[in-house]
């Protein structure tokens, strides 16, 4: 029997969008205001959308827990996985003391704080954020912050800042792929679309960051390697965007960007070397930072040894996130498991699609294809080039897998909740809400992305989730659907840094279990006030600047 979703059960957009909102508000609000751990947070979101789903909006009860367990699963393969792995790689080059023999290197380039923290979250994240994405950058990011001194705050919520810009064209530009894929839109137009409105935030974001970590004079002190940063990312990023395509956006843009202010520090350093690792406003509050350790100077031959690992780790991440490497590895073994007694037995119906649309829930087991499996063997691969004994290998994998216990449970409820929204409907009506706003609508529409990657963890899943009703919309209010289509993705890309999956990512990283509500408060204005100037660019696109709509490649 197939099942209809319904977007206003109550047949009041007011108070259906209230109680649509219910799981997440629960789940936010335990985890940034009553210091709820972040399992619990989860759990007891889920178990609100579950009542609502079945209760409110009239979901079939034995659908709604196949929904939550078919995003539990997903939850597992990918996310964690890669969680997994990067981590396990991460406890290896500790253990073995190469990780600060690389940490060392890395204060060998420059000394000052703020320069560092340009260099690894933006340069560096950005390149792991277009190799992989899914958690990758912020983990490797805030895992080498941490390890060079810098609070856990600071680590944590700083390598979520930086992890903004280049989301949209992430995983090799999967997320536009996606988008252009799923709803029709014109590849290569929105691809460039999106080109022309972050570019402006890729320049703005290393500003933000550094003042978010050090305050507005301080930013000032540094502001060439700053704009060097952030102009040698947006350049690249606006001509490979429109002239090229999608995969290697963010590839090239941020191994230019690095290039560039390595370059830079070569011939400039500040006056002023910024020593702090704390959060400015945040000394007492944001964990424990370690002392800055004294300068170190290592032989070429260890700094080789340290590199290697990462450098293996960067060669297999770029390799399996090549289209034909996914395909010939899901040609060896990719099995698809379709669940029974929901798969195609859910309907979404207009408005948000022109016809009514039967939802698949298949679950694809493709663990050889995984970026985390590519993680996998490269710490394997890095573990032997470190002299790694066998047995040595497996028992470290068994402790990161204890430590991380806490927050693989919690990533595999967050996408349970995640994707029971989906199914439900209920996120739908959270966007129809964006999308009854008029005139207002290129600035909504542009938060209806935030909201869901802020929901689903995943520039990609609100590209699925709401791509389509960003089409509709936009035709209908006569707006340019390449125009919403991308904004639903730029916007989103701000959200990526409050999605509670990310904050767990994040946690785990820098080991600072239990503090996620901390990370959470301490992010969440960044990310609102960077959607919103977002909503007034891409309103400006609409409505002043119409010839930035223009196809130019």
């Amino acid at each position: 029997m197939v099942w209809q979703q319904i977007y206003d059960p109550f047949g009041n957009m007011i108070i259906s969008t209230l109680l649509a909102a219910v799981p997440v508000v629960v789940m936010l609000v335990c985890l940034g205001f009553l210091h709820i751990k972040a399992h619990i947070a989860a759990g007891l979101g889920l178990l609100s959308a579950l009542a609502i789903a079945v209760l409110g909006y009239g979901m079939p009860a034995e659908m709604a827990g196949k929904a939550a367990l078919l995003g539990g699963f997903t939850g597992l393969l990918p996310i964690g996985w890669i969680v997994l792995n990067i981590i396990f790689l991460q406890q290896l080059a500790e253990q073995n003391g190469s990780f600060k023999v690389l940490q060392d290197s890395l204060s060998g380039i420059t000394e000052d704080r703020r320069l560092q923290l340009l260099l690894i979250a933006f340069c560096f994240g950005a390149f792991f954020e277009g190799a992989a994405g899914f958690g990758t950058p912020v983990a490797v990011t805030a895992g080498i912050l941490i390890g060079l001194g810098f609070s856990p705050l600071a680590a944590s919520g700083l390598s979520l800042i930086a992890n903004t810009a280049p989301v949209a064209f992430g995983a090799l530009g999967t997320p536009v792929i996606t988008l252009a894929k799923v709803h029709g839109y014109d590849l290569m137009e929105v691809t460039a679309m999106i080109g022309r409105q972050l570019p402006l935030f890729s320049l703005m974001v290393p500003f933000w960051l550094i003042w978010a970590f050090a305050g507005r004079k301080a930013m000032t002190e540094i502001w060439p390697a700053i704009l060097v940063t952030g102009l040698s990312f947006a350049i690249p990023q606006y001509l490979v965007s429109n002239f090229i395509g999608p995969e290697l956006v963010d590839i090239i843009a941020a191994i230019v960007s690095m290039v560039s202010l390595v370059l830079f520090l070569r011939v400039w350093q500040p006056k002023k070397i910024w020593r702090s690792t704390s959060l400015k406003g945040h000394e007492h509050d944001g964990g424990e930072a370690k002392p800055a350790a004294a300068m170190v100077r290592h032989s070429k031959a260890a700094l080789v040894s340290a590199w290697t690992p990462w450098l293996i780790l960067t060669i297999f991440v770029f390799v399996w996130g090549l289209p034909p490497v996914k395909a010939w590895l899901n040609s060896l073994f990719a099995p698809a498991f379709p669940m029974a007694g929901l798969h195609n037995l859910i309907e979404k119906v207009p408005p948000v699609v022109t016809q009514p649309t039967k939802e698949g829930a298949v679950y694809t087991l493709n663990l050889l294809s995984s970026t985390g499996t590519g993680i996998l063997l490269s710490a394997i691969v890095g573990a032997f080039f470190m002299k790694y004994k066998p047995l040595e290998i497996v028992r470290t994998f068994g402790r990161t897998l204890w430590l991380v216990r806490y927050s693989l449970l919690t990533i595999v409820l967050m996408l349970a909740l995640g994707t029971l929204t989906r199914y439900s409907g209920t996120d739908t009506t959270l966007g129809l809400a964006f999308a009854n706003t008029g005139v207002f609508y290129p600035f909504f529409g542009t938060l209806m992305g935030w909201i869901g990657v802020a929901m689903t963890g995943s520039d990609t899943a609100s590209n699925v989730l709401f791509g389509g009703m960003q089409k509709v919309a936009a035709e209908q209010l006569g707006l340019s659907a390449n125009l919403m289509g991308a904004a639903n993705s730029s916007g989103g890309v701000m959200g990526k840094m409050i999605d509670a999956q990310s904050i767990v990512v994040a946690s785990t990283a820098t080991k600072w279990f239990n503090h996620e509500g901390d990370i959470l408060r301490f992010v969440f204005f960044h990310s609102i006030a960077l959607a919103c100037l977002v909503g007034i660019f891409v309103t400006l696109q609409a409505y002043v600047y119409p010839f930035t709509l223009m196809v130019v490649h």
